[in-house]
């Protein structure tokens, strides 16, 4: 019996629904309460084009949360664990959002739009509802919402030459987070160098919803000379290549972690003179040293097939000393990889490492992130 899950109207749909519909969508995930493409029926020739040419990704439900006002820049400093006080308008950071006890809660993109106005491109949390409450509780005079802005990624190595002669050569000299306000052919977005692959590319973040099938239509038409193809974010590239992913790696509900578990240590600034949300927690926890770190694992046996949820890795006398977040078969290299936490004192070279799946144990070892 096929299982499904029902789709009600507490999902919501994406701007370019109806286009990823029409191009073939296989199968859908949730993502910040919103529908987003899993794959659109074979997942190795969306990687295929993801390595070696062009990828166009329907990435609508990576959120904005606006902030904006006379505070603005205030809220900013305070919510996150960099220092922000230097970023400048047109310029894009990567930013840890921890909670009070230091447990990391979102991992967004930073977009400083105006010298008051920034957009957090979030991942999978509320962090609207949490920017708002910070803000009320310090007496901040800003204002706090989601804008009508969904961003679609384009992926790859060929995907500069694309977005070039869609854009003009000008994009060529955007740094990576880098972004600028323009249109397409009269279609209002911004064009950010970023994405959710080491493969390069850009993304579009369409301020117009009613015009996401029109956006679609063109990259979609452009990029047939390159051999675009629609897919969604990777997950045998982004293993490959160590992208952390809040929600698979740790999320506060089933794996709580600080940033320093999960691999974002250096982008803690304990040294800034301001506070910020968890400052406190995050000099304790420094000061005592991390429990965890996160890492490769290398999985035995067949090729993985399905890897729904974490599992416990133990030692052979059956402690657990880690966990596997995600795992898959990797034909680049030939073998089973995947990530998670490992015990801090659990040296790289342990060979009494397993982890149970379909039942029967798997040994696993350890190997430093990226794969290579």
């Amino acid at each position: 019996m096929t299982q499904q899950i029902g789709i009600g109207p507490n999902t919501r749909k994406s701007v370019y629904f109806d286009a990823t519909i029409a191009a073939g969508v296989a199968s859908f995930s949730v993502y910040n309460h919103m529908l987003i493409p899993a794959h659109f029926g074979d997942p190795q020739a969306e990687y295929d084009s993801l390595m070696t040419g062009v990828a166009m990704w329907d990435v609508a439900a990576q959120r904005q949360v606006e902030i904006s006002g006379p505070d603005a820049r205030a809220l900013i400093q305070y919510l996150t664990t960099r220092n922000m006080s230097k970023t400048r308008i047109g310029q894009g950071r990567y930013v840890p959002i921890c909670d009070h006890a230091g447990t990391l809660i979102n991992d967004p993109v930073l977009l400083m739009l105006e010298e008051n106005r920034y957009w957090l491109s979030i991942a999978d949390s509320d962090i609207g509802l949490w920017a708002s409450a910070i803000a009320a509780e310090r007496g901040l005079d800003v204002r706090v919402h989601e804008p009508d802005v969904s961003p679609l990624a384009i992926q790859g190595p060929k995907a500069e030459t694309l977005v070039a002669e869609l854009f003009g050569d000008w994009v060529k000299g955007l740094k990576y987070f880098g972004f600028k306000q323009t249109d397409l052919q009269g279609i209002p977005l911004i064009l950010s160098r970023s994405g959710w692959s080491k493969q390069g590319g850009f993304e579009l973040y369409l301020q117009d919803g009613s015009r996401g099938s029109e956006l679609w239509a063109i990259v979609k038409a452009a990029g047939a000379a390159y051999g675009i193809r629609p897919g969604a974010p990777n997950d045998l590239e982004r293993i490959e290549s160590g992208l952390v992913s809040y929600g698979a790696d740790g999320r506060i509900q089933t794996n709580p972690c600080n940033p320093f578990e999960i691999s974002l240590g250096k982008l803690v600034d304990l040294d800034r003179p301001d506070d910020f949300v968890g400052k406190a927690a995050l000099q304790k926890i420094k000061a005592e040293g991390i429990k965890r770190r996160r890492v490769g694992y290398v999985i035995a046996g067949a090729a993985i097939e399905s890897f729904q949820h974490s599992l416990p890795v133990q030692t052979s006398d059956g402690q657990i000393v880690g966990l596997l977040s995600e795992a898959v078969y990797s034909p680049r290299f030939a073998g089973n990889i995947g990530v998670g936490m490992i015990a801090s004192e659990i040296d790289e070279g342990a060979t009494d490492l397993s982890v149970m799946l379909d039942q029967a144990p798997r040994k696993v070892t350890i190997r430093p992130l990226p794969f290579e």
